[in-house]
């Protein structure tokens, strides 16, 4: 019996195991205490699925939690457990107002 070019063979995947350096990212269900640098007072706070963002008295943003859809705002997919300020805006010259998080969105509304 011959083999047409559409068959192919059915192999196991074997799962990889993750990266010895890979950052651990604790996802909990339950509040968790937060450390915020002493001169930030939070205004507004948004939670994800899996992802947090608070903005400042001062219109700035800071989200954590799992980035893997770019939903922290940082222009990569990297997690984190620690707040992080969201540069872009900063940069931009842009106040934050309002924040919502979506399952893997973060929505927020800027004033110039």
């Amino acid at each position: 019996v011959g083999s047409s070019p559409g068959d192919a063979e059915l192999t196991p995947r074997q799962e990889q195991p993750p990266a010895k350096d890979a950052a651990f990212i604790s996802i909990q269900a339950f509040p968790a205490l937060l450390d915020l640098p002493q001169d930030l007072e939070v205004s507004k706070v948004s939670c994800g699925s899996r992802h947090t963002a608070v903005i400042t008295r001062g219109g700035e943003l800071y989200t954590w939690g799992w980035g893997k859809y770019e939903q922290l705002g940082h222009g990569d997919t990297t997690s984190s457990d620690q707040p992080r300020r969201v540069e872009y805006l900063v940069a931009k010259g842009l106040r934050a107002e309002e924040v919502v998080c979506g399952p893997w969105t973060t929505y927020v509304c800027v004033l110039e």
